[in-house]
């Protein structure tokens, strides 16, 4: 069994933190439909954007299972540390520190993966968090700062000698941000180099790619992120695939569409009519991206801004497309 410090995960098979997405709606989702553990959006350490309705909404955790994960941004180690302690303060059971995020506001704050140059400010970092709370620590990293300069096996080598009881590594350099291809060579020099449990992360869009991937770095799980994005039962096809080695059906229709409602009815719960509406509309698109024929509802959809309007939207499209395809399912 994987664990993290004290807590036993029930598989190896993660939501990833995606700023913007993964909200305490999506996170139960996911743990509904079988992720092993689930990480929040990406909290600023900054304490000047505590009071903020973003924060406050990001750091909102009622209802959700054990362990409570928080990911933590930042580039100063005291105001990092100080941030770990107020997460935990606030029910965070795992601090886990972003090391891996691409985008330039927050590369150009020196945190993220710009931290990545700088290895000495990685280790004063994460000593700082690790001495200063008592629950593990984490660290999400790439696999370096470009192509010419991957220095993932150094910084992993540093988090196990800090105290850090697991590493996530997008196989990607700070450079390629989301482009380029991933490479996974990287990650399974990693895993070699460390005895701490090692999640890959990048590119994996589905069952057998995780299990390839596992099987070639020697990661003991993986991170999955934006294939989840309108697809949250990758978990439980994953999972059901390394436990048996069989691909799991597609859901039917009728699955896809009362999971979509039950997400929708819990974002209007979380963030309220007007502002649940709004954040509705990008899942939406996610859900039926596949679909066919789904373009001309997903526009019409994205001008609806009441809640009632909004599920009898959804509702209607998936009674005719099982009109369509002459079935119930």
């Amino acid at each position: 069994m994987l664990q993290i410090g004290p807590y036993t995960l029930p598989n190896p098979v993660v939501l990833a933190p995606m700023a913007g997405v993964t909200d305490l709606p999506f996170r139960q989702l996911c743990r509904q439909l079988g992720a092993g553990l689930v990480v929040g959006e990406m909290v600023a350490s900054n304490p000047s954007t505590r009071n903020t309705r973003k924060t406050q909404l990001r750091m909102n955790h009622d209802g959700e299972p054990d362990p409570i994960t928080v990911q933590i941004v930042g580039g100063d180690p005291e105001i990092m540390a100080e941030g770990a302690l107020f997460n935990v303060a606030n029910g965070a059971q795992i601090i886990d520190i972003n090391m891996g995020c691409p985008a330039k506001k927050v590369c150009n704050k020196a945190a993220g993966s710009a931290l990545l140059k700088d290895e000495t400010l990685v280790k004063d970092i994460l000593q700082a968090v690790v001495e200063a709370v008592q629950v593990p620590v984490t660290l999400k990293i790439r696999t370096g700062w470009d192509t010419d300069h991957r220095n993932g096996p150094r910084i992993a080598e540093i988090a196990e000698k800090v105290g850090i009881k697991s590493l996530a590594v997008h196989g990607r350099t700070r450079a390629c941000g989301y482009g380029n291809s991933v490479e996974y060579d990287t990650i399974r020099t990693i895993k070699q180099s460390v005895s701490i449990p090692v999640f890959a992360n990048g590119d994996i869009t589905d069952a057998r790619k995780a299990v390839e991937v596992m099987q070639y770095t020697g990661a003991d799980g993986v991170l999955i992120g934006r294939a989840a994005q309108g697809n949250p039962w990758i978990f439980r096809e994953v999972v059901h695939f390394l436990e048996t080695g069989q691909e799991l059906p597609s859901p039917k229709l009728i699955e896809i569409e009362q999971i979509l409602l039950s997400h929708l009815d819990a974002l209007h719960d979380f963030y309220g009519d007007y502002l649940g509406a709004r954040i509705a509309r990008k899942h939406v698109g996610w859900y039926l991206q596949k679909q066919q024929d789904s373009s001309n509802f997903r526009r019409s959809f994205n001008q609806l801004t009441d809640t009632h309007l909004q599920r009898l939207a959804v509702q209607n499209w998936f009674k005719d497309i099982r009109a369509l395809q002459g079935t119930a399912a």
